[in-house]
């Protein structure tokens, strides 16, 4: 509902996060980044990151963190163990260098994981066979459930020792916790099983420790699933109620909604073009020529449209009582955020948009008819098997790496895709 007498222009003004006060209401979202390849933060992960903080964000989210070595969702991530502590705190501090806060995404694949990735099998709340990867997972015992639990604490009080302002719980996408809540996953017959009080339990319990381990120390933010697109799976109704839980428990500060897995239909978080050329790309033979056969099916076909989570979003706003609520998902304008704002959403967190342009923010704040040059072709996604980026970025677009897969860069639904640059920017991309 609309709150009347709100001026939109705050969201480029403080605010707080729990304990933390950012220079504006905007995140950059987790976006997996490969840039750690043996696990550890690098020079070239901080430059990453430094490009967003100095474009103005409020706070950059450094993605993805494992929890665990079996935690591992993909190639050159984190992980969470005392021997990464100096680069966190290298990577903390320059970001505060540039007036930008620090999250640390912490995150168990489960399900999404590998076994040639993690070197033994995947975990699940059941057993699972994952039809995109075609990994069997096997079901998780009760004392695994608590290690599990634990590792969460262990990294969240990592992350906190390395100056990081801000901890986000991965519950979303059919990782591990998200798996949980998934009617379709989870088949267990004992209290973290059957209805969604009981799947829910599992997330709450992973709050209520990294919350005694951080104290108020630091904001905590869990990333929740909405809907999933998946029959029998994550639906509002259920996620509204583990919503209702986490906020009267009262162990975060913050809930980012978001929609999707990473286990099937994976455009239900994306939506927009589907890229199976650049994921075939990475593939061996025969699964290259699968993927291009069925993977518009598996992956699924969404339109994009702009602020695509808006409905469903809107939906937790008389939900939750003591808990911000984050908006993602296809915000490309100003007007979107003043909308949000005026809705009732505090924060607001961006993706594939500051890949194309870092500097975004301070764009839309000097110029209030600027629209983004992303334009969803989502080739950012199978970028995440090397480095992910955008594949138009300067930086990249003429390496070997993008090959062929590269589309044609169009033009913005405001005119041409360059609408906005400044003859400097323009000199500077040689346009």
């Amino acid at each position: 509902m609309t709150t009347p007498n709100v001026d939109p222009t705050e969201v480029f003004k403080p605010t707080k996060l729990g304990p933390v006060e950012l220079r504006n209401h905007f995140i950059k979202a987790a976006t997996s980044e490969g840039r750690s390849p043996n696990g550890k933060v690098t020079d070239e992960l901080i430059a990453y990151h430094e490009g967003f903080a100095a474009g103005g964000i409020g706070m950059t989210t450094l993605a993805y963190c494992a929890t665990s070595k079996r935690g591992f969702s993909a190639p050159g991530q984190i992980l969470m163990e005392r021997d990464s502590l100096p680069g966190l705190r290298d990577f903390t501090a320059t970001m505060h260098a540039h007036g930008a806060k620090a999250s640390s995404q912490l995150g168990h694949a489960g399900p999404v994981a590998t076994r040639p990735l993690i070197g033994e099998t995947p975990w699940a709340p059941s057993k699972f066979f994952s039809p995109t990867s075609f990994n069997y997972c096997k079901g998780i015992s009760k004392a695994e459930i608590q290690q599990a639990i634990r590792e969460f604490a262990d990294a969240a009080e990592l992350a906190a020792e390395a100056g990081f302002d801000a901890l986000e719980l991965h519950f979303g996408h059919l990782y591990l916790p998200s798996s949980f809540l998934s009617g379709w996953i989870n088949r267990r017959d004992d209290e973290y099983g059957g209805h969604i009080e009981n799947r829910s339990r599992f997330v709450r319990e992973i709050a209520a420790a990294v919350k005694e381990r951080v104290g108020d120390d630091v904001a905590i933010i869990a990333k929740m699933s909405m809907t999933d697109g998946i029959p029998g799976s994550i639906t509002l109704p259920d996620s509204l109620q583990t919503a209702q839980m986490l906020d009267a428990d009262g162990n975060i500060d913050a809930l980012l909604l978001t929609q999707g897995s990473s286990v099937l239909r994976q455009m239900w978080l994306f939506r927009g073009d589907v890229p199976v050329d650049g994921f075939a790309e990475h593939m061996p033979f025969p699964f290259d020529v699968g993927v291009k056969l069925f993977g518009k099916k598996m992956m699924g076909d969404f339109p994009y449209e702009d602020m695509y989570m808006f409905d469903d979003a809107r939906q937790f706003l008389d939900k939750v009582k003591n808990t911000k609520l984050i908006l993602l998902g296809g915000l490309t304008r100003r007007e979107h955020f003043e909308l949000g704002y005026k809705e009732g959403f505090e924060f607001f967190e961006i993706g594939r948009a500051l890949l194309r342009e870092p500097d975004m923010i301070q764009k839309i704040e000097k110029q209030p008819e600027y629209r983004t040059l992303c334009d969803h072709n989502n080739y950012c996604m199978p970028s995440v098997f090397g480095r992910t980026h955008c594949v138009y970025s300067p930086d990249y677009a003429a390496t070997p790496e993008d090959r062929q897969i590269r589309p044609e860069e169009t033009a913005g639904a405001s005119g041409s895709m360059y609408d906005g640059m400044t003859a400097k920017e323009k000199e500077k991309y040689g346009l």
